[in-house]
């Protein structure tokens, strides 16, 4: 695959995204390197208002993109995304959940299960 962005730190994680999902035999780390290798214009940007209402107490989403703070989450669920906003961190740990980057995701769910992707 040709990864499109010029970030070096993106490109990396998309690079190590596509290892893990050769590596697992799944396609669940494929799907998310894939998400992530859009055009800038085209990035995923969500905010907390909306992944209040698509999520389930305490799951694990991936963001492949950035979550944003705008409004609020209630809901504690452990939210994996390439960039957090400094605000959408703060109410993601006050709802008594957990902002991680997908690096660590990959860490603690190398097969990717019970992982959901929103974007």
């Amino acid at each position: 695959m040709k990864i499109k962005g010029k970030n070096p730190a993106l490109r990396g994680l998309i690079e190590a995204l596509n290892t893990k999902s050769i590596e697992e035999d799944n396609m669940f780390w494929k799907s998310v390197s894939l998400a992530l290798n859009r055009p800038n214009r085209k990035q995923f940007k969500i905010n907390l208002y909306r992944l209040d209402r698509s999520i389930k107490p305490n799951e694990t989403v991936v963001i492949p993109g950035t979550v944003l703070g705008g409004g609020e989450i209630a809901k504690p669920a452990t939210i994996a995304a390439y960039k957090f906003s400094a605000e959408a961190k703060k109410k993601i740990e006050k709802a008594k959940g957990r902002a991680i980057s997908i690096e660590q995701l990959m860490v603690l769910k190398p097969d990717g299960s019970g992982a959901r992707i929103i974007g």
